[in-house]
């Protein structure tokens, strides 16, 4: 008589669960370990992760592709970070990107790495559909765009940054000739802490409204008029134009502190214009 099947026996059972069980109950967490030589590191993590992302703009919801570095800082008896984890974060993020969503990313990251210190930046180009101002005819235009937050000391600090392209025309060129005056393309950047949220096209605006004339991606003839009497019209020196943002910037509630920068790459020199001015409204002047 055949004895009847008793199935797979304890052993059997046992060496099957230790073959399908995940490697980390076995594989030892180095980064957790202990490091000897007690020197904190303020910043660790992984730069320049390429990942799509969705901005909200007047026009809607748009796609683009960020540059994102994500830190922590590691305490001087922690050998290292889990460095899987700023990945696995990231991807995990949905939401469209904003400062209001990179503070919550922040967050998020800081509680998985056992941090108490950290920041996120992510770089992309954003888009807004543009009229030109005689014939209409619409284009797209591209800036760049800098998001991030940081945490320190308890306190989150929000930062949003536009690079913007304006035309500028010479106003010592323009008084001192004949006829005509030199211009150039010139970048308006605005680094602006936010006490608020700011839609990144009222950022371009207030830098757009400072240049001798804004530009457009496509042009027809009576534009490229347009453009060219506007920015007559009204010149400006670099100094004109960091100082007309910083006013707009001083009367926006929206923005605790600011750096503006603008850049004229010179047509008659082989060099560029350059002029700054920082602010920060929390520091009594």
């Amino acid at each position: 008589m055949a004895l009847l099947d008793q199935g797979p026996s304890w052993t059997d059972l046992h060496r099957n669960s230790l073959m399908n069980a995940p490697d980390s109950l076995f594989l030892a967490d180095v980064q957790a370990a202990a490091d000897l030589r007690q020197l904190a590191i303020q910043l660790v993590g992984v730069r320049s992760i390429r990942h799509p992302v969705t901005i909200e703009s007047p026009q809607g919801l748009q796609h683009s592709v960020a540059s994102v570095d994500m830190f922590v800082g590691l305490p001087a008896h922690q050998k290292g970070t889990h460095m899987s984890r700023f990945i696995t974060l990231l991807q995990e993020n949905c939401a469209p990107l904003s400062t209001g969503a990179l503070a919550a990313l922040l967050y998020a990251m800081l509680q998985r790495l056992e941090a108490s210190s950290g920041s996120i930046e992510a770089r992309f180009a954003y888009f807004l559909s543009k009229a030109a101002p005689v014939s209409g005819v619409e284009s797209l235009m591209d800036y760049d765009v800098t998001l991030g937050a940081r945490m320190a000391g308890g306190a989150m600090t929000l930062r949003q940054k536009v690079v913007v392209p304006v035309t500028s025309a010479c106003p010592c060129s323009k008084r001192i000739s004949d006829y005509g005056a030199h211009n150039q393309r010139s970048h308006v950047t605005i680094v602006a802490e936010l006490g608020a949220p700011l839609p990144i096209a009222d950022q371009i605006r207030i830098a757009e409204s400072a240049g001798s004339c804004e530009v457009w991606a496509l042009l027809k003839r009576p534009d490229e008029k347009y453009v060219t009497e506007r920015a007559y019209d009204n010149p400006k020196f670099v100094e004109d134009v960091v100082r007309d943002v910083a006013l707009e910037l001083n009367r926006d509630a929206r923005v605790v502190a600011y750096t503006v920068e603008c850049e004229n790459f010179e047509s008659i020199h082989n060099h560029s214009a350059y002029a700054m001015i920082a602010h920060d409204k929390r520091i009594a002047t």
